[in-house]
């Protein structure tokens, strides 16, 4: 992600996520839904500005149609600021509203030799943060 959205700087990057949903039990009083990112997807930003973003339809589809083939579920989008923090926007909200059930990561490039990503969860109009580990390997 980070360097897809350097590449396309100053504009906004943008794409989907994709993996799995499951519940981490190991603790019996505490059931923690989990949402684990298998895939991230780069798609074209069709707006090519630095204040917003449209998926290109037909690169979404394909993702689409590529999360099917390896058994994965849309789990939400994500998308850079490159000159502002990490942090829903009113129009990142408005635009949210159609989909209650998604995360929504923002990449901020603001700084950008320190580059920030945080997740987010929006319903009726309110945006939440999500907890986000990165795990490499």
């Amino acid at each position: 992600m980070l360097s897809h959205a350097r590449s396309v700087w100053p504009e906004e990057a943008c794409g989907l996520i994709a993996g799995i949903d499951h519940i981490d039990d190991t603790d019996p009083d505490a059931k923690v839904e989990i949402r684990e990112i298998r895939k991230v997807y780069l798609l074209e930003n069709q707006d090519h500005t630095n204040v917003h973003f449209s998926l290109d339809p037909g690169e979404h589809l394909k993702a689409v149609v590529d999360m099917r083939k390896h058994h994965l579920k849309p789990l939400g989008n994500w998308h850079s600021h490159p000159e502002t923090p990490s942090r829903s926007s009113a129009e990142d909200i408005r635009l949210a509203s159609f989909d209650h059930t998604a995360s929504y990561l923002i990449l901020s490039l603001m700084d950008n030799e320190h580059p920030v990503l945080h997740s987010f969860h929006v319903e009726n109009g309110v945006s939440t943060p999500e907890a986000l580990e990165i795990i490499s390997g």
